[in-house]
């Protein structure tokens, strides 16, 4: 049920940015960096000739607003990427911490269709099992674990990890989201 998130792209009303992955350290000497992939579809996202968006984190030597990928390859369960930007360990070590980013079409989803990009569940409206409205989805964070959050009726931010147990239903195209909903979770424990 993961996703990978992402923001409309200004001036770009078909369009929206997708995360992809974030640069780390370097690997070997050639420019090769590993990774931190961020995106459920990596054979998607990164091929060969493409062309990524480049965030370099703030404080950065790196003036990168773009690379392309020249190859990639799995070593121990970690992507390893070569950009043509990087022609060694040197310009590697430069782009470290860089956020990637690919441009992709608004009403495109992902191949799986157990899985969804973040915009598609941001205002989707959310009901509990017996159909009591709870609020709205207006976010969703990555991390270890998705977490959807959810402005309730009374204007709290709820937290509700984005598993399958706790979230059985998404309808994107009804513009609801089932929440399997207990107390503490989206609805606030009784007072005693």
């Amino acid at each position: 049920m993961s996703t990978d998130s992402a923001e409309p792209a200004p001036g770009h009303d078909d369009q929206i940015e997708v995360v992809v992955g974030r640069i780390g350290k370097p690997h070997g000497l050639r420019g090769e960096v590993t990774v931190e992939v961020r995106t459920d579809e990596p054979e998607r996202r990164f091929v060969v000739g493409s062309t990524l968006l480049a965030q370099p984190p703030r404080g950065s030597a790196s003036s990168l607003a773009s690379v392309t990928v020249a190859g990639t390859r799995w070593h121990q369960g970690v992507l390893l990427a070569r950009f043509e930007e990087f022609v060694d360990r040197t310009a590697a070590e430069t782009a470290r911490g860089t956020l990637l980013s690919a441009m992709i079409s608004a009403d495109s989803s992902p191949e799986d269709p157990e899985e969804f990009y973040a915009h598609q569940l941001v205002g989707l409206e959310a009901y509990d099992l017996e159909g009591v409205h709870l609020g709205v989805v207006t976010a969703l964070s990555g991390g270890a674990q998705d977490l959807l959050t959810v402005r309730t009726l009374d204007g709290r931010d709820a937290l509700v990890p984005f598993v399958m147990a706790l979230v059985p239903e998404v309808d994107v195209a009804a513009g609801r989201i089932v929440i399997a909903d207990r107390p503490g979770l989206v609805t606030p424990f009784d007072e005693d």
